[in-house]
């Protein structure tokens, strides 16, 4: 049986819809990470516009549905593709909390995104800087444009880090086979 997961100190954000900018959806995506740490998943949100409209909002839901591919990215691209009737999502812009890991960037890169923003570089398991950049493979027939970091960056890892310390100290137990991972590089 699952845990309960320690209370979510954060409170969401209140952008105003007046100024649709990298900000104004970030705030989006931080707001759905506040979702999935209330519901006991990794904090992750992101959030995939098209000409200034929401498309797709999505959170980590990997433990509650015991599925692995289960994170934020990869549900937004499912509800955009539902949305835009077609898998290529051309015009499209992510807004990640995170940096993706190598599923979710291998899919931005298929669907055809244009655009990725993410709040936070992840230099253990980010692939599209991080660690490695599948963005500049070579013989790619898409390149994303990426915008990283510097959006609301701080608000972003002080969730994670919060997080993973608190998934830590109620565990009690910090050993390697404890349920709580540690905390990732960022």
């Amino acid at each position: 049986m699952a845990a309960t997961p320690p209370p979510c100190p954060f409170p969401k954000l209140h952008p105003s819809q007046l100024v649709r900018d990298d900000g104004f959806f970030m705030s989006l995506a931080y707001n759905q990470a506040v979702d999935a740490w209330r519901a006991g998943e990794v904090p992750i949100g992101a959030i995939i516009a098209v000409d200034g409209e929401v498309i797709a909002a999505a959170h980590n839901t990997v433990e509650g549905n015991r599925d692995p591919t289960a994170h934020a990215e990869m549900l937004a691209l499912t509800q955009a593709a539902a949305v835009r009737g077609d898998w290529r999502l051309d015009r499209a812009t992510v807004f990640v909390t995170k940096e993706p890991c190598p599923m979710c960037s291998g899919a931005l890169l298929m669907s055809r995104v244009q655009r990725v923003c993410y709040a936070v570089p992840d230099p253990k398991m980010g692939c599209l800087g991080g660690a490695t950049d599948l963005n500049q493979l070579p013989r790619m027939n898409h390149r994303l444009e990426l915008t990283v970091g510097g959006v609301l960056e701080a608000e972003c890892r002080t969730l994670l880090q919060a997080f993973f310390r608190s998934r830590r100290e109620g565990a009690g137990d910090e050993t390697e086979g404890s349920p709580c991972p540690p905390e990732p590089g960022y």
